[in-house]
C-alpha cells in the first residue's frame, strides 16, 4: 500500500533539479525524500572538507599545455580558512616575491588563478574552462600570465595577484559554497584593473559551472565575450553586462513588438 500522498506539481519534477513536489507521508516528508536530502547535505559537507589535490591539477594543466605556478594565501589549514576569510584574501610574503619575479615576463592582459575555495571538487571543471578559453584569447593576441594555483584562496586574492603582475584583467576560478545538490559548482570571477581594495561591485561572476549546471563550453563562450568587452571598454562589475542577446535582436522587430504591447 502506498502511504505517500502525491503533490499536485509532480509533473514538473522532470523539468528541474529543485526539490519540489516531494509529496508527504502523513505530516512528514516521505522516507525516500528525507534520505535523499540527508545524502545531499552530506555531500555538501564533504565538498567543504575534502582536500585539494594540487599536484593533480598541476599535472592536468601541464597536459593541457598551460604553464602554471603555485602560490600560497596567508592560510595554513582548512580550519583557519573557514574561520578567517580575510586571511584567504591575502598572499603569503613568499608568494608576493614570486609574483614580482613573474611580472618581469609581462606585460600581461590577463592573469588567471584557480583555488579550491569552498569545494575542491569544483576544480575538476577548471581545465575544461581555462584550456579552450586560453586558446581563444591567445589566438586574438592576448598576453596571458602563467596560471596561479592557490590553495585556500578567496575571491579577492585575485586583486593582489593581478596588481603584482601588472595585469589588465584578473580571472579567478574557485569552488563555490556547495548547495544541496550542487557540491561541485565552480565560479569564475574577473575584475578589470585589479588592485587591493576592489569591491564585489567591481567584479563579474559566471556561476554554477558544472555539467549539471552551466556547461563548461557555455561558460567559456560567456567569459570570452565578457573579457573582450571588459578589455575594450576598460570596465568590469555592475557597469558591464552580457549584451549578446540584445545585439542579436532586430531593432525593427523590437519596435513593432513594443507598438503592439505598449
Amino acid at each position: 500500500m502506498n502511504r505517500v500522498t502525491p503533490d499536485s506539481w509532480s509533473d514538473l519534477r522532470g523539468m528541474t533539479a529543485a526539490r519540489i513536489a516531494l509529496g508527504r507521508s502523513g505530516g512528514s516528508l516521505p522516507t525516500a525524500e528525507l534520505l535523499d536530502f540527508g545524502l545531499a547535505h552530506a555531500r555538501a559537507r564533504d565538498a567543504v572538507k575534502a582536500p585539494f589535490d594540487v599536484q593533480k591539477l598541476l599535472a592536468d594543466l601541464q597536459s593541457a599545455g598551460l604553464s602554471s605556478l603555485v602560490l600560497r594565501s596567508a592560510v595554513e589549514n582548512r580550519d583557519d580558512y573557514l574561520r578567517r576569510p580575510d586571511w584567504g584574501r591575502r598572499l603569503s610574503e613568499s608568494s608576493r616575491q614570486q609574483l614580482v619575479a613573474t611580472a618581469s615576463l609581462g606585460p600581461f592582459d590577463l592573469c588567471c588563478a584557480i583555488s579550491d575555495g569552498l569545494s575542491s571538487r569544483a576544480t575538476d571543471h577548471a581545465i575544461a574552462v581555462l584550456a579552450p578559453l586560453h586558446v581563444l584569447l591567445m589566438s586574438e593576441g592576448w598576453r596571458i600570465a602563467p596560471i596561479a594555483v592557490v590553495p585556500f584562496g578567496r575571491v579577492a586574492i585575485q586583486d593582489e595577484i593581478g596588481e603584482y603582475l601588472g595585469a589588465t584583467l584578473s580571472l579567478m576560478l574557485l569552488g563555490e559554497r556547495p548547495g544541496l545538490g550542487s557540491p561541485d559548482s565552480l565560479g569564475a570571477y574577473f575584475v578589470h584593473h585589479p588592485r587591493v581594495g576592489k569591491s564585489d561591485a567591481d567584479r563579474n561572476c559566471v556561476s554554477n559551472i558544472r555539467p549539471a549546471g552551466l556547461p563548461p563550453a557555455a561558460a567559456v563562450a560567456t567569459l570570452h565575450y565578457l573579457l573582450n568587452a571588459a578589455r575594450t571598454r576598460g570596465i568590469s562589475g555592475v557597469t558591464l553586462k552580457d549584451e549578446r542577446l540584445l545585439a542579436a535582436r532586430d531593432p525593427s522587430t523590437e519596435r513593432a513588438r513594443f507598438r503592439a504591447n505598449p
